[in-house]
């Protein structure tokens, strides 16, 4: 069951030190993830398309309010969480309170950071937690033309009063 793949910080640190001793590449996403679109599920895939095991941190909901605003999430942080752990590239899910993702590459010393193509490898913000664990960034997905945002503005257009 999808439940079954979200975890928690120490469990998550556990499972891939296991990984990695058996020579498997790790892999970490991450997102808000805040009602799923194509543009998401794109994304994931080009993640596990660069390892094996592929690991994605959630934003909690107190980060995507930081992130996104008033309103923001529309789903909690647990749904979410479930809903991303339930599509096929994903492997494990693990919901993170830091304002970036530093603190679970510094955890989990990733073999690849992905990011969506709204970065360039220069632009990524992590890009030097990676370099000081050994690893890459990849800049994965399709081009940037889906977004929460716009989905919430054509859901709330579609139902005006």
């Amino acid at each position: 069951m999808s439940e079954e793949k979200i975890l928690s910080l120490e469990a998550l640190r556990q499972r891939v030190a296991e990984h990695r001793r058996r020579g498997r590449r790790v892999v970490l996403a991450n997102g808000c993830f805040d009602l799923l679109h194509v543009g998401h599920v794109r994304y994931l895939e080009g993640a596990k398309r660069e390892g094996e095991v592929l690991v994605v941190g959630v934003n909690d909901d107190a980060g995507v309010r930081a992130l996104k605003g008033e309103g923001r999430p529309v789903l909690a942080a647990a749904d979410r969480a479930r809903l991303v752990a339930a599509l096929e590239p994903v492997d494990y899910v693990t919901i993170f309170d830091a304002p970036t993702v530093v603190p679970l590459i510094e955890a989990l010393r990733p073999d690849v950071h992905a990011k969506g193509t709204d970065y360039t490898p220069e632009t990524v913000p992590e890009r030097e937690a990676m370099r000081g664990a050994g690893g890459r960034v990849a800049i994965v997905g399709d081009p940037k033309q889906h977004s929460t945002r716009d989905l919430l503005a054509a859901i709330r257009a579609r139902v005006k009063p």
